[in-house]
């Protein structure tokens, strides 16, 4: 064959030179364009130097004095965790699914997104993602879910920028603590808690594919809303961990066997909503709102868990007590007429916590017939039989109820899926209580209503209600100090005295009269006549003093019905102003939070409260022996059933709207208060303070000292004592010169 001619050679060398110039022409056009997009890109990026100090959003922690979490405040409710204590199951199953290559890859896995963009073009649609870990780390903290090419750019970007600066350990840390896995989770450790009630470091293989499962799609397969996609997509993650060599057959097959086991714990702060959101005020006011919810404070209160549940049954029991004297109202919800669900699939709200032995719950009418009704509650059944509703008056449940009825039943007793329970019916009325350390004036049990989330309105610390009676206490405090003593007498018979400009003539409560008696028997019995008459003798400006030495910030309106309780108080200041007594006359600043320290522990708040010299010890231990003398013979007669020395007065006011009663142990001091929202409304003719609160008050107090050693009043001498004494003290024997008035023994106690 001869050779080519030289102009062929030489055409096919400048073809060859063409293609090379047109292929290096490409490259410099495409690299210029990748530089040009890291330039307009990597331009509006975040510093990833942001995050040597980032750190995201973490859960505030309320802890009651014993250490038990009572709360918690967040944006986003998480709870950071270290390498160290994310379980080796969980870094195996989240790799497995997430990122196959993340320990080899540079921040973006080349062959993952060919493998995507291949699958992609078969399906013709999206079907598989090519994110690395470190990718969507990047689009949690520094961009928007939102799918566009700008979007992909930026991630990969910042992904090299992670990837360089951070450690893989570092980059996987950060990953678990901010991914979203659901109800509010963010991070695997509040999502742990959340859905298992335990630690990450607990978790078992299948509750550990389980918390994978959700990376995908949180709300698609939410494991609450949708068990059985979430089943499927977690049996999935453990197939995924056996074809990355993680898992044997046999371990994966049966780990796909076991049940999700959810143990949700819904965070709903129940053991003192009022109290937690009281703290919560106080955190933002003294941190700001920053702190509070994204800083993750470690806040330790002053709560006594024990003393709180004993508070809040208290008060339940006491309003439903109320309501069963009052009769059946009726108007009940009723779920088929109002379709709300139906009988095999409705849920109660307060159904989601399980059921415990003395809880008022919801249940719901299933079957109705002229001897029993039959209820639900949750998967539990029940049988309501005469017994449980003879209160109603109603001989057969088909006079009253209904098939769809919502009713509220306490829980007396549970066995298997079956419940005994009692027929209540929710309360319109409210209470609350306030019970207070004497010694240290910590806030050991709140509550502010009946239920926190039927109302937010703490009724102990926010309403201003009058007091009735128990406002003699600073009228008497201020005779004492004035000289009289308790065998003074004060006329309990009628006269007018001018008030505010106008004639004022007081009367009793039974509208009787009882001549010259002493002032012990005067506040035992709290007659209004006599206070009256005593404070037109001390002085109301000296009465109005002494209230606000006693820490009543309140007005105080200067005309004299305000010694038988026409001021409007807080119960947080009445029940701080009886601590005096048993403290010997001081008075410490009520408080809630002891001590706050930030996430790592650093302490940035010690609660240091004040301390008022309010009394005399004389005239605070004569006021305790008059108060105890109240619970011997006077109107809190009922509270002799706590077996143990107790002081403290009732409190009614006019038209039986507001029920009170204070009282205390050498200890501890507790308030209460009973009545309605709207103060127009009354809580019935005979509601009194006896009646109404003192019932709440010795449930309370005798939950709360359960248990405790029985104390008695220091330096105090009881009114009997002093009576003898003083007989000694007049008898002729020691003055033959005058033969002065006995001094009025106090009767045997009656039941008032």
């Amino acid at each position: 064959m001869s050779p080519q001619p030289l102009t062929v050679r030489l055409g096919h060398y400048r073809l060859f030179g063409r293609l090379a110039f047109t292929f290096l022409l490409l490259c410099s056009i495409l690299f210029g364009a990748a530089v040009g997009l890291l330039f307009v890109y990597g331009i509006s990026l975040p510093q990833i130097q942001e995050l040597e100090t980032y750190r995201p959003d973490v859960i505030s922690q309320i802890y009651a004095d014993n250490g038990e979490r009572i709360g918690t405040f967040a944006l986003e409710r998480r709870v950071l965790v270290t390498y160290q204590q994310i379980p080796e199951i969980l870094r195996n199953a989240v790799i497995a699914t997430e990122d196959r290559h993340f320990e080899e890859n540079w921040g973006i896995d080349i062959p993952r997104i060919l493998e995507a963009a291949w699958v992609d073009l078969r399906e013709g649609r999206a079907a598989e993602g090519a994110s690395t870990l470190t990718m969507q780390l990047a689009r949690m903290l520094f961009l928007t879910p939102q799918k566009t090419i700008h979007r992909k750019i930026e991630e990969a970007l910042l992904s090299l920028q992670i990837e360089r600066h951070y450690t893989k350990q570092q980059i996987f840390t950060m990953y678990c603590n901010q991914v979203y896995l659901g109800d509010g989770n963010y991070g695997f450790e509040a999502a742990s808690e959340f859905y298992f009630g335990k630690h990450v470091w607990q978790l078992t293989l299948p509750e550990a594919a389980m918390l994978t499962a959700m990376i995908k799609g949180p709300g698609y397969y939410s494991p609450t809303l949708h068990p059985e996609r979430t089943l499927r997509r977690r049996n999935l993650v453990l197939r995924l961990m056996w074809e990355d060599g993680k898992l044997s057959r046999q371990r994966m097959e049966e780990a796909q066997k076991q049940p999700l086991g959810l143990r949700v714990k819904y965070p709903q702060d129940d053991i003192a909503p009022y109290f937690v959101e009281e703290v919560r005020q106080r955190l933002e006011k003294r941190f700001g709102p920053t702190a509070a919810y994204t800083e993750g404070l470690r806040v330790y209160t002053t709560l006594d868990p024990k003393m709180q549940r004993a508070a809040q049954r208290a008060v339940d029991d006491g309003l439903h007590a109320y309501e069963r004297r009052h009769g059946w109202r009726g108007h009940l919800t009723n779920i088929l007429t109002e379709h709300l669900g139906t009988i095999r699939s409705y849920q109660a709200d307060d159904w989601k916590r399980p059921l415990k032995k003395d809880e008022y719950v919801t249940a719901l009418v299933t079957a109705v017939g002229p001897r029993d009704a039959r209820l639900r509650i949750k998967s539990d059944y029940a049988l309501l039989t005469p017994p449980e509703f003879a209160w109603t008056q109603f001989r057969s449940p088909e006079q009253f109820l209904k098939v769809g009825d919502l009713v509220q039943v306490q829980i007396v007793g549970l066995r298997g899926h079956e419940a005994q329970v009692t027929l209540q019916q929710r309360p319109r009325a409210e209470g609350a209580l306030v019970s207070i350390d004497n010694a240290t004036g910590a806030i050991r049990a709140l509550v502010g209503g009946y239920s926190f989330a039927r109302s937010k309105f703490d009724r102990a610390t926010q309403a201003h209600r009058p007091v009735g009676s128990s406002f003699k206490i600073y009228l008497y405090s201020t005779a004492l100090e004035q000289g009289w003593t308790p065998f003074d007498n004060i006329a309990d018979s009628p006269f007018t005295i001018m008030s505010g400009g106008h004639p004022y003539s007081p009367h009793n409560y039974d509208y009787k009269f009882l001549g010259d008696i002493p002032l012990w028997e005067a506040l035992a019995d709290s007659r209004n006549v006599a206070a009256v008459r005593l404070a037109s003798k001390v002085g109301l400006g000296n009465v109005i003093a002494m209230a606000r030495r006693f820490g009543i910030n309140d007005p105080l309106p200067d005309y004299y019905p305000l010694v038988l309780g026409a001021a409007d108080l807080t119960l947080l200041q009445q029940t701080s102003a009886y601590t005096v007594f048993p403290n010997g006359g001081v008075r410490v600043q009520p408080h809630f939070i002891q001590r706050v320290t930030t996430y790592d522990g650093a302490l940035i708040y010690e609660a240091h409260p004040k301390i008022y010299d309010v009394l005399s010890p004389r005239v605070a231990h004569t006021m305790t022996a008059m108060l105890e003398r109240v619970i011997k013979s006077g109107t809190g007669t009922a509270a002799q059933a706590l077996g143990r020395p107790c002081a403290g007065k009732t409190g009614t006011t006019r038209n039986w709207t507001d029920a009170w009663f204070l009282g205390f142990t050498p200890s501890l001091t507790a308030g209460v208060w009973v009545g309605y929202d709207n103060d127009a409304l009354s809580l019935g003719h005979g509601e009194q303070g006896a009646e109404a609160a003192l019932p709440i008050w010795l449930e309370y107090m005798q939950g709360a000292l359960k248990g405790t050693p029985v104390e008695q009043f220091a330096g105090v001498t009881p009114i009997s004592k002093m009576a003898a004494q003083q007989a000694v003290t007049n008898s002729p024997q020691n003055d033959s010169s005058s033969q002065p008035q006995q001094p009025q023994q106090p009767p045997a106690p009656t039941t008032r």
